[in-house]
């Protein structure tokens, strides 16, 4: 519409003549929408809002009293906000192409006032402190022109005096040293690597020519065997023939070891096994038999020495106990002839035949077969069992009356021949004298 107005997104419509005022301003600020501007009572204007740039170019004069010339550039644009949009309009709207010349000249003299106070090197190395600096130092007199720095950058510092040149000139050196360094380095290295590459390149070449010369001696042994194909062939299969001919000896030789091994061998190790067992049992029953013999004869000889030294036992036994007998004969003859008793008397002629019937006993023992089987001690057992008997038949005769003493010298003699009954060596059912 003719009367209707639009500003775009990087433009403030400003309309004065207006009784309303939303700001604490003479004139209605509108950003970003539309508005109805009265003809004849308002007027409407354009400030923009758009990013503007600034180039500075300033001769300046460090703390050490060296001039430098120093290239710059800021950005800026007028502020969003209400305050910024007037007090821009204020000082601009007429003259808004001269905007950056302006502000390039405020920026200039805060960046001689900061650099008066920097060295060179400050300078040099610490270009974003300088640019914070005049930042600060102009934010003051911006904010009153509504203006925003968005960026402040020192792009070259020239030197008319040679100071900067002079300043790199040891680094320059220490860098041109190490180019040159750097240089022979690579130099040296690559002379290496062409010597590398040229011995590298001999050995392919070498390597090359041997595997020619092993190609054509292949190729050359290949045609060689071709020409010997046939005979090859031929000599091949003539060993062929042999190898099957060697193998069915071999196997023909196995099959006779095998027949020789079934047929002969093992009949013949089983016939010696069986003559070797043979002369082996014979050995053991001869072994057997002779020990059976040694120790029988063993057997019988002691058998025999026993019996002879039971015999000489007997013997002796007897004839002491004879002479005993006859002593105590003699003594009960005196005693009975001083006292002149009747039963003595009669006592006195079994006495006499006492020692007979031990003599006898004795013989009889000395003559016999008897087994004792604790040797002499069972021998002087049984003397002394008959000795025992004996003295018991006169003890008895002793307390006789002499009524009786006739009587009781008969059953005196039978019990006395009694007292052993033995058997002749060879008969039968003789008696065995226990131990």
């Amino acid at each position: 519409m003719l009367f209707w107005h639009v500003p775009a997104p990087n433009e403030a419509l400003l309309i004065s003549g207006s009784k309303r005022q939303a700001q604490d301003t003479q004139f209605r600020i509108v950003t970003g929408h539309g508005s109805f501007v009265m003809p004849i009572k308002q007027k409407a204007k354009i400030l923009s809002l758009a990013l503007r740039e600034a180039e500075i170019a300033e001769d300046c004069v460090t703390q050490q009293g060296i001039r430098l010339t120093v290239r710059a550039v800021t950005v800026f644009k007028v502020g969003d906000d209400s305050v910024s949009i007037a007090n821009a309009a204020r000082r601009f709207l007429a003259e808004q192409a001269r905007m950056e010349e302006l502000v390039g000249r405020i920026f200039a003299g805060h960046l001689r006032s900061i650099i008066g106070g920097l060295t060179v090197e400050q300078i040099i190395r610490e270009r974003d402190r300088v640019a914070q600096e005049v930042k600060a130092g102009s934010h003051n007199e911006m904010e009153k022109l509504g203006i925003v720095v968005d960026a402040l950058q020192i792009q070259e510092i020239e030197d008319a005096t040679g100071y900067v040149t002079n300043l790199a000139a040891p680094h320059a050196a220490a860098v041109a040293s190490q180019a040159r360094i750097a240089q022979a380095r690579a130099d040296q290295e690559a002379a290496q690597r062409e010597q590398e590459a040229m011995a590298l390149k001999a050995q392919y070449e070498r390597d090359t020519a041997i595997k020619r010369a092993g190609f054509v001696a292949e190729t050359e042994q290949a045609n060689a065997r071709a020409a010997q194909a046939g005979p090859l062939a031929q000599a091949k299969a003539s060993q062929e023939v042999i190898e099957e001919q060697t193998a069915l000896a071999q196997r023909q030789a196995d099959l006779a070891a095998q027949r020789l091994e079934a047929e002969v061998r093992r009949p013949a190790d089983a016939e010696a096994y069986r003559l070797r067992a043979l002369a082996e049992a014979q050995r053991d029953r001869a072994k057997f038999e002779a020990e059976g013999e040694a120790y029988r004869r063993t057997t019988l000889a002691t058998a025999e020495a026993q019996a002879v030294r039971v015999q000489a036992d007997g013997a002796a036994y007897a004839e002491r106990t004879t002479a005993e007998a006859q002593a105590a004969a003699n003594a009960l003859r005196a005693d009975s002839l001083r006292g002149g008793a009747q039963e003595l008397i009669a006592a006195n002629r079994v006495v006499e035949n006492l020692p007979a019937l031990v003599e006898a006993a004795a013989q009889g023992i000395a003559g016999s077969n008897l087994t004792i089987l604790n040797g002499s001690e069972g021998v002087s057992q049984v003397a002394a069992g008959i000795v025992g008997q004996g003295l018991a038949i006169l003890d008895v005769l002793k307390h006789a009356t002499p009524k009786g003493s006739q009587a009781s010298q008969g059953s005196q003699a039978a019990q006395a021949s009694q007292v052993v009954e033995v058997r002749e060596e060879g008969r039968p059912g003789a008696a065995e004298q226990p131990s």
